[in-house]
């Protein structure tokens, strides 16, 4: 038995040292000592990087082993999502838009009474009478009383309306006012109008595009530009907390308002091609170059420069400073990091409440865009848009809220005439005054008021902000640095 286990002992080798890549080190004859183990030898390559988990083969630590296909295939993959996401969202911004622009008159409820014939007396069509000669031999474009007038026309030559709810006198590419309340009631119009259509709801998709992607990447830059210019990290200074980020917004909205103002244009002119100011974006962008001023009246111009200026420095102020404002007056103690959810309730509730602050100028920058200027010829919307331009933005705000009235749809009241004396008097007796005014008085506030028409989409808006607080919460509360995103 002894020289058996003797024979096995020296039989056995240690498995281990078929996978050393290194010499063994030599060992001394007369060592008694168990045989070492293995020796391990890592290599220093550099970390790992995830972003390359979905293509290992776009590593760009060798300038060598960059695929050049693959890279543009994700630029275009990149840019096919951008742009669908855009596209999903479009419908709701053309019907907020047009809502925002549309303009209501306090007298659009109202039809004005057809014109009163007086009878005339029938008399023997075959008398000789020298009054039924003349009347028999007269020329037929003199004007008389059995025959009125035809109505006047404008240069296009549509027949100028009295009342903007006048059906034989509205162009054919305008859609009837007062029919929505609402941006989804706008939308289905929109589809169902003659003039337009389903596609129209897609007007002006590539601007916006294009401006979204440019304002995602421009304003991250110009904010640390910002940051490294007054901020330098060898300063004492402390890190700036409103004033740079509110200032990187401005710099990108003024930037971008060029095509702000495109977009539009585009959205709110009429979808029939005979009745287009603009072929496509570059044609608008030319025209309003050639007409309006060239570069300084596109940047410059008051209707265009003040508007920009409180549009994109408002909301940004707005979205940052009414959290912690909120936070300190209530005496909450609510932190972002300890407390992601109850932030994500405060920062939902404050982008409410600075929708009542932002949403009034978005509406008059949409009205002043809307305006030509020089000598450009006006756009033929496909809403109701005021014929007397606004003098800036005081002057809009007032003519909004004066002139204009909130409740819509608007029914409208057609008034008829009574020929009898006795109607007459019973519309003046104070019976049927105090019956109009009880009409009046049914109409309620809105009728009298333009405030409503400040807030148009104003409850998409909130919709939105709520799907994107339900969204965050859901997805994960740790994101907190996701953003809100708004139509």
């Amino acid at each position: 038995m002894a020289s058996s286990s003797s024979s096995l002992r020296d039989m056995y080798t240690d498995s281990s040292a078929g996978w050393s890549f290194l010499p063994a080190a030599p060992q001394p004859e007369n060592s008694t000592s168990a045989p070492a183990g293995p020796s391990y030898q890592f290599s220093t390559r550099p970390a790992h990087n995830s972003i390359f988990d979905l293509s290992p083969s776009l590593d760009l630590s060798e300038p060598s082993s960059v695929d050049a296909g693959l890279l543009l295939r994700s630029i275009v993959a990149s840019a096919l999502l951008q742009y669908s996401s855009s596209a999903i969202a479009m419908p709701w911004e053309v019907g907020k838009l047009l809502l925002q622009v549309q303009w209501v008159p306090r007298d659009a409820g109202e039809v004005l009474p057809e014109l009163e014939l007086k009878p005339e007396v029938e008399e023997d069509a075959l008398s000789d009478d020298d009054a039924n000669a003349d009347s028999y031999f007269a020329d037929p474009s003199t004007a008389s009383a059995r025959h009125p007038p035809v109505r006047p026309v404008d240069d296009q030559g549509y027949p100028i309306r009295r009342s903007i709810l006048e059906e034989e006198a509205r162009p054919e590419y305008i859609i009837p006012v007062g029919g929505a309340d609402g941006v989804w009631n706008m939308i289905k119009r929109v589809g169902r109008f003659r003039g337009e259509g389903w596609f129209a709801l897609w007007k002006g998709l590539l601007t916006s595009c294009t401006m979204e992607v440019l304002s995602s990447t421009l304003q991250p830059v110009i904010h640390s530009i910002l940051i490294s210019i007054f901020y330098p990290s060898t300063a004492s200074l402390p890190q700036p907390s409103l004033i740079v980020p509110v200032a990187s917004h401005l710099i990108t909205g003024f930037l971008l308002s060029p095509l702000d103002l495109i977009r539009t244009r585009l959205i709110v002119q009429s979808f029939l091609p005979r009745h287009r100011s603009y072929s496509g974006p570059i044609d608008a962008l030319s025209q309003i170059l050639q007409h309006e001023g060239g570069l300084r009246g596109i940047y410059l111009h008051p209707h265009l420069l003040i508007p920009t200026i409180l549009d994109n420095a408002l909301r940004p102020l707005v979205s940052l400073l009414l959290p912690g404002m909120l936070t300190s007056t209530l005496s909450l103690g609510i932190n972002q990091d300890t407390n992601p959810v109850i932030w994500g309730l405060l920062e939902l509730t404050t982008s409410c409440i600075g929708l009542l602050v932002t949403l009034p100028f978005e509406t008059v920058r949409r009205r002043l865009q809307v305006q030509v200027r020089g000598t450009a010829n006006p756009i033929r919307g496909c809403v109701e848009l005021r014929q007397v331009p606004y003098n800036g933005v005081v002057d809009a705000f007032w003519h909004i809220l004066t002139e204009e009235r909130s409740d819509l749809p608007v029914v409208p009241r057609v008034r008829r005439r009574r020929p009898s004396q006795a109607g007459a008097k019973r519309s003046e007796s104070p019976e049927g005054k105090a019956q109009e005014a009880d009409d009046e008085d049914d109409a309620g506030f809105m009728r009298h008021t333009g405030v409503g028409q400040l807030y148009r989409g104003l409850g998409m808006r909130l919709g939105a902000s709520a799907v994107v607080f339900l969204l965050a919460m859901f997805s994960g509360v740790n994101e907190v640095d996701s953003g809100w995103a708004e139509l």
